[in-house]
């Protein structure tokens, strides 16, 4: 079937980022905002990652925004939740520091435009456990425009996460489309490859490739950006 969708992952693919030096940035800048207001670093940030496997593990009853912020609440109380505001200053004050540790492609930016001009419906699948500031923030790190895009996830409008197959399949629901008319592209291997087992055409990208289960990864077409560009030209 012929390809009328694009799903992009960010975080490694449209946006070049180690992982590891994202983290410890994103986290020790939120936490330095927040001390002032009684948050201690030493537990706000082993909150914040039980918040987030909240929304990796979320069954779909609840937005991945409610259920972190569910769980932030039954740990630091139900008044927490005063101090959602907060976070969002964060978000507009402070989180595009975190930007000078990700990298930066032009590609991106060909890759995209090439697809808009092929008539291409283009979609980012990024895993939706940051809010729709955070998502709008690196899409412009990225060199891109929130508008580039005719959907992308973020924790207001997801129920599900990756790996989940139900993150892939809302994503298609919302978009009006099929799994084998997409393909999926992105970095990590058990996140991003997994729309495979719906239907979908997969492609790895491997600038800031994660393969943390080290599976075999030979089946899978593969590249970095250059590669990924000449594969849309010869199949989209």
């Amino acid at each position: 079937m012929k390809t009328t969708t694009v799903l992009f992952d960010l975080d490694g693919t449209l946006l070049p980022m180690n992982q590891d030096e994202f983290v410890k940035a994103y986290f020790g800048s939120l936490a330095k905002k927040l001390a002032p207001h009684g948050y201690d670093p030493d537990k706000l940030i082993p909150v914040i990652w039980t918040g987030t496997k909240e929304m990796i593990k979320n069954s779909g009853e609840k937005t991945n925004e409610a259920a972190f912020w569910t769980k932030f609440c039954e740990i630091f109380g139900e008044r927490a939740i005063d101090d959602e505001p907060l976070f969002a200053r964060f978000y507009e004050e402070d989180f595009d520091k975190v930007q000078a540790v990700c990298g930066f492609s032009e590609k991106s930016a060909e890759i995209i435009h090439f697809l808009k001009e092929k008539g291409v419906n283009i979609a980012l699948a990024t895993n939706p456990i940051f809010p729709s500031i955070a998502t709008k923030k690196r899409i412009r790190w990225a060199g891109l425009a929130p508008e580039d895009f005719a959907f992308f996830t973020t924790y207001e409008n997801a129920h599900y996460s990756k790996p989940n197959l139900k993150y892939y399949k809302e994503v298609l629901n919302n978009l009006g489309v099929t799994a084998e008319e997409c393909l999926m592209v992105g970095n990590d291997v058990d996140d991003d490859m997994v729309a495979e087992n719906l239907g979908m055409k997969v492609f790895l990208l491997t600038d800031c490739l994660i393969n943390k289960s080290g599976k075999d990864i030979s089946a899978y077409p593969q590249g970095d950006m250059n590669e990924l560009l000449n594969y849309l030209k010869a199949n989209v």
